[in-house]
């Protein structure tokens, strides 16, 4: 085990480079991330403890069992022209040469060669073999291992599929030797060396530097070992390879890769991961957009609806200023001393003070309000379809803008709540009954302009109820009138008592209009909030999502990049080692 051989230094890095990984997962598992991915970390930390793992990896038929069975010295591994290897092969050292089944995927295979006591060698399946399921084996494997040898064949170097497996090999962050096999194909050491400086310039182009490239002949390395001969070992140019296994990997480089193949998949991960994050954070900026639309939006309807209504207000306004320049108009003609008979009589004054000034106040105001009451009403409507149609939006740009797949429970969440809120809105808007909602609205002002006045009220309209109110104030001051006119008749008394009711008259309907514009206000603001509030209600768990999610997500995205960092510093050390 790795920990056996370690200096204070190694030591002191392998035990942080666990608690950093450790935290890593703890972060992957608080975040929904694929299982597989969960469990690649922890089979790369486990593989700390065990020996340097070499894993050769190709395509079929490139030769990779025969190159193991010439670094070995002997015909471990079964060759030929069929796929040969259906599963994973770990080689080990063992007292004899035998096979044993681990799992439908996996078999150990030992025997009692020296180099297996160092490191333990893998041999996959092809990665363009006929059965993708094996494929997909060797694609798995790849990042619990310290060191790839890539094989390719000479006569056909650096095919598309090894193109595009070589990729995922340097996104885990791999150590990568190129093997050019089959050389003894070649006729000429010219093509071998136009082949060799092929593989290296494609395989620089893509993994961002230039890899060890080793042209051999596995075939004339295993003959020229079982007969010993020297013409054909140096023919298969197998030493360097050799050399390369056998001194380059030697303890210290070792340790070296073994520390450092965790670490890159810790940082593939991160960078998988970071990247779903970016997506759904991209996704909830334009949800958090439609939100801030909607408040926005909710935000200036309400201040739309407030002029309006001060503009409607302005109306009702206008009939009680009507009615009261009628009255003034009213006392300056009927309180005259030439009509001082006409005072005493109680019953003529009230009459023709209602059929004069009064006249259709109440039915009028009450339409007035009434046409409010619709007018609100109808905006409430307006303001619910506004807002669904956000929400219904969203659910379509989802639809069309995704591409790919941001996390499933990410996503399922997100439309469910979508769907629920736009049902919910739907049912809002399909049950809203503006004649209810008005009717209600009437009954609640009536009680609220009674409430105001002091009076009673049970069944009787709103046009009633003003009514009385205007009843009673005229009453308040013709009685003023009457009782003022027998006491005291004279030519001085008329002038002053007129002055005194029309300045009454003044502040009983100034009184009203305030009772009025008090009951009507309280009640539109009541009326506006109400449908605010159950607006933010239907779309309160939609919201509560977004807002959490993103919270969330900038969390586990500031985390994983204190991680990052973290890694990268011990990636730095390590490679000073």
């Amino acid at each position: 085990m790795v920990n056996r051989i370690l200096d204070t230094n190694q030591e002191r890095l392998l035990e942080e480079e666990r608690r950093r990984l450790r935290e890593l997962q703890a972060v992957l598992a608080k975040f929904d991330s694929r299982a597989e991915d969960r469990k690649t970390l922890e089979t790369s930390l486990q593989q700390l403890d065990k020996l340097f793992l070499l894993v050769i990896v190709g395509e079929f038929n490139a030769g990779k069992s025969a190159f193991i069975n010439a670094l070995l010295g002997q015909g471990v591994l079964e060759e030929g022209v069929t796929p040969t290897t259906t599963r994973i092969q770990v080689l080990a050292y063992g007292p004899d040469v035998q096979e044993t089944l681990q799992d439908a995927g996996c078999a150990l295979v030992s025997a009692p060669i020296e180099l297996l006591r160092e490191i333990n060698i893998v041999d996959t399946p092809g990665t363009n073999a006929i059965h993708r399921e094996h494929e997909a084996l060797t694609r798995e494997f790849v990042p619990r291992s310290d060191m790839v040898l890539f094989i390719t064949s000479a006569d056909r170097p650096f095919t598309e599929s090894e193109r595009q497996f070589l990729e995922r090999i340097r996104d885990w962050g791999k150590k990568v030797v190129l093997v050019v096999n089959k050389i003894d194909i070649l006729e000429t050491v010219d093509e071998i060396a136009k082949v060799e400086t092929f593989v290296a310039e494609h395989a620089t182009r893509l993994l961002g530097f230039t890899p060890q490239v080793f042209p051999i002949s596995s075939r004339q390395a295993l003959r020229a070992k079982s007969t010993g001969d020297a013409v054909l070992q140096a023919a298969s140019r197998f030493a360097a390879l050799e050399r390369y296994v056998n001194d380059t990997l030697d303890e210290k480089e070792r340790i070296r890769l073994k520390l450092r193949n965790p670490l890159g998949v810790g940082l593939r991960l991160i960078e998988q991961t970071q990247a779903m994050i970016e997506a759904r954070l991209e996704l909830l900026r334009d949800d958090i957009q439609t939100l801030d639309n909607i408040e926005g939006q909710m935000h200036i309807y309400q201040e739309d609806t407030r002029r309006d209504f001060r503009f409607r207000m302005a109306d009702v306004d206008n009939v009680l200023q009507e009615f009261e320049n009628r009255g003034m108009a009213f006392f300056d003609e009927t309180l005259r001393l030439a009509r001082v008979f006409d005072l005493l009589n109680k019953a003529r004054l009230k009459s023709d003070f209602e059929e004069q000034i009064v006249q259709d106040v109440p039915r009028t105001l009450e339409a007035r309000i009434a046409d409010i009451i619709d007018w609100l009403a109808a905006s409430n409507l307006r303001q619910w379809q506004d807002v669904m149609g956000h929400i219904n939006q969203r659910r379509t740009i989802h639809a069309e803008r995704i591409v790919g797949h941001v996390g499933s429970n990410f996503e399922y969440d997100r439309d469910r709540l979508l769907a629920t809120v736009g049902r919910a809105g739907q049912l809002a808007i399909d049950t809203y009954d503006e004649s209810a909602e008005a009717n209600k609205m009437a009954i609640s002002l009536q009680l609220a302009v009674a409430e105001t006045a002091i009076m009673e009220i049970s069944a009787i309209g709103l046009g009633a109820l003003l009514t009385t109110l205007f009843t009673t104030t005229v009453l308040d001051v013709t009685g003023i009138v009457a009782a003022g006119t027998v006491a005291a008749l004279g030519l001085f008394v008329i002038p002053t008592r007129r002055r005194k009711i029309k300045q009454e008259l003044r502040e009983r309907i100034t009184l009203m209009r305030e009772q009025l514009t008090q009951s009507l206000t309280g009640q539109f603001e009541r009326e506006l909030q109400h449908s605010q509030r159950s607006i933010e209600a239907a779309i309160a768990p939609y919201t509560r999502f977004v807002r959490a999610e993103r919270d969330r997500l900038t969390e586990t995205h500031d985390a994983l990049e204190q991680i990052q960092e973290a890694l990268a510093r011990l990636a730095a050390e390590i490679e000073r080692l």
